[in-house]
């Protein structure tokens, strides 16, 4: 079932997401090669605390982090560890934020430090550029199909590969809610939600740049791409409005 939110709700979740984004832009420009990712948790608890918000993946059952973080080949759903962090690594950060009942999700792919391989740069460059492609499409009246055949059209047309498994999603009192977001076309547009008014989403853009399998590690929540090739995710919550998409998560 899909919970479409109040005004006041809507009201609660920009501000929840104009955190969200606040706290990105503090964590990121301290990221840097020779860090565990574990210290980038410890960064986003201490923004989170000053801003009044609490992580939502602690609320992910048997999830004991605020952060998702994943480097190179591993795909979203990494736990901060001990691994450390290399000049040229691609780093995932995907952080949900809980404010005031409410969730709002967001997730930015990034090369650390100053060797940055240009084909690496390409491929950032085509997610980000495709989850706004997929936004364009968040538009009463429109359909979830429209956000899906944006973001598989974007990807495969550069030659990248979209991860079927893992999927955009509804967001709000929950973290995860209805509907699914794939970011690939499995039926007829018509066949999938309309996209009203109050509906918040968390659009994701999830891919690989040369294969969609992928396997789960033996801490049972990292995933990685079978061949290893890098992996990326791009992410943001988004409404539907009668002037166009609002971006709850970007200042």
């Amino acid at each position: 079932m899909i919970y479409k939110k109040t005004a006041n709700e809507l009201k609660i979740m920009r501000e929840g997401g104009m955190l969200l984004a606040t706290i990105f832009n503090e964590v990121v420009p301290q990221i840097h090669p020779g860090m565990k990712t574990r210290q980038v948790d410890d960064l986003v608890v201490a923004s989170m605390k000053k801003y009044g918000c609490t992580p939502s993946f602690y609320r992910v059952p048997h999830y004991h982090d605020a952060i998702c973080i994943s480097i190179n080949e591993q795909v979203v759903h990494t736990p901060p560890s001990d691994r450390i962090i290399n000049d040229g690594d691609i780093v995932a950060l995907d952080i949900g934020s809980y404010y005031r009942g409410f969730h709002t999700d967001c997730a930015r792919t990034f090369i650390v430090g100053d060797a940055i391989d240009p084909k690496h740069a390409t491929f950032l460059q085509i997610g980000s550029e495709t989850l706004d492609k997929a936004i364009s499409q968040v538009l009463l009246g429109n359909h979830i199909g429209d956000i899906s055949r944006a973001i598989y059209d974007s990807i495969s047309s550069a030659g990248y590969c979209i991860i079927r498994e893992l999927t955009g999603h509804g967001v709000g009192k929950k973290l995860h809610e209805d509907p699914s977001i794939p970011g690939y076309v499995s039926r007829a547009r018509e066949k999938t939600p309309v996209i009203e008014e109050g509906m918040t989403l968390a659009v994701e853009v999830i891919y690989a740049k040369s294969s969609d399998k992928i396997v789960l590690e033996d801490d049972n929540w990292s995933l990685r791409t079978l061949d290893r090739s890098v992996s990326a995710c791009f992410e943001d919550t988004v409404t539907a409005t009668a002037k166009g998409p609002f971006i709850l998560t970007r200042l």
